[in-house]
């Protein structure tokens, strides 16, 4: 049973059928899934949950499908580990990280977020799935797409590390390389969305694919045993994660899952681009478009979808943001490896980097 209501408007409010529509006809805002939450709390229970598989699937009512799953079934419920070792290295008494590296099919959080927005675009009666992809996206599309036997075609900057291009083309998938940046190719994407109704996981299916992100959450107040962090630390790129764990965590509470808390949210971009942290120091609501320049590619984002609303999480849960050159983006990367033996790529050496910025500058 789904308990999708409708697609809403974040600006306006105004509903709309589940259909794939992700921008409002009135005030061209963006749209986001809202659920009867009312119904979800008859039904779901942290034993329910705690029963069920370990796998993202286990908060299928908050999680927009109309039936099960139709692939990646298996996608979620990663490790959350005690960082013993690289607490002690920081000065930090309890620290923890989600490791989604190890995330099934492809080693990446997008897992998630894909899984879900190709589940849907089968519900909507899609034969083609596509994205428009900065790497790890891509790999995942093109993964999950081969698993359930659609065709996909990927669009990524032409620039884009051969490792993660090798990881795409090994699936089957169609791939074009464009010249130009990541908001280019989205450009282009967008169009091609719109004259070919292809299914665009991050375009007309995004806000399918984005709730996804929420299972990050989730996961994350389950295995701390239905508790709220004080601190977290999430890296953003379009911004949508950082939004989604906000939401889930504003969701638990409502269902009762989890006591009031409050978590202070901090954002981590690379300083090569790092539009949304220029607008937290800022105190700005504007988002300025910045051209990226950084070994991160996979949060190369210039021109952030979610930007302002990710910029408004940060602000009202009393957090911060900050960004780490390409130099202490590596040194970070190799500090995680050498002290809990985990081979993060430049999204976690962003991570980690900004993590012990804060924890210099006092954050608490």
């Amino acid at each position: 049973m789904s308990y999708m209501r409708s697609l809403k408007c974040r600006e306006c409010g105004k509903e709309y059928p589940k259909e794939a529509l992700h921008v409002c006809e009135l005030c061209f805002g963006p749209l986001e899934v809202n659920y009867e939450y009312d119904k979800i709390k008859e039904v779901l229970t942290r034993h329910a949950i705690e029963k069920r598989a370990p796998n993202m699937w286990r908060y299928k009512e908050l999680l927009p499908l109309d039936g099960e799953p139709s692939v990646g079934a298996q996608v979620g419920f990663t490790p959350l580990i005690r960082a013993k070792n690289l607490g002690r290295a920081l000065g930090v008494k309890e620290l923890y990280i989600k490791n989604d590296a190890v995330n099934f099919p492809t080693l990446s959080f997008k897992d998630r977020v894909v899984s879900v927005a190709i589940s849907r675009a089968r519900e909507l009666g899609f034969q083609i799935i596509a994205c428009a992809s900065t790497g790890n996206l891509a790999n995942s599309v093109a993964a999950n797409a081969a698993a359930c036997g659609m065709e996909s075609y990927v669009f990524i900057p032409y620039d884009l590390e051969q490792s993660k291009i090798l990881g795409t083309l090994i699936f089957g998938a169609t791939v074009v390389g464009i010249k130009g940046t990541y908001d280019e190719v989205n450009r282009l994407c967008s169009e091609i969305a719109g004259k070919y109704g292809w299914a665009f996981v991050n375009i007309n299916i995004r806000p399918y694919y984005a709730e996804g992100s929420k299972t990050f959450g989730y996961e994350i107040a389950e295995q701390l045993g239905w508790k709220l962090p004080k601190h977290i630390i999430v890296p953003m790129a379009g911004g949508s994660l950082i939004t989604k764990i906000s939401k889930a965590f504003k969701e638990f509470q409502k269902l009762g899952f989890v006591k009031q808390t409050d978590t202070h949210i901090y954002g981590a971009q690379a300083t090569g681009c790092c539009p949304i942290i220029n607008a937290v120091k800022e105190g700005s609501e504007l988002i300025r478009p910045v051209k990226p320049n950084t070994i991160a590619k996979s949060l190369a984002i210039g021109n952030p979808a979610d930007g302002y609303y990710s910029a408004k999480v940060i602000k009202e849960s009393g957090g911060w943001g900050e960004s780490v050159t390409d130099e202490e983006i590596i040194a970070a990367m190799k500090l995680l490896a050498e002290t809990e033996g985990i081979f993060a790529e430049t999204a976690g050496g962003v991570t980690l980097g900004v993590t012990k910025k804060l924890i210099e500058q006092g954050a608490s």
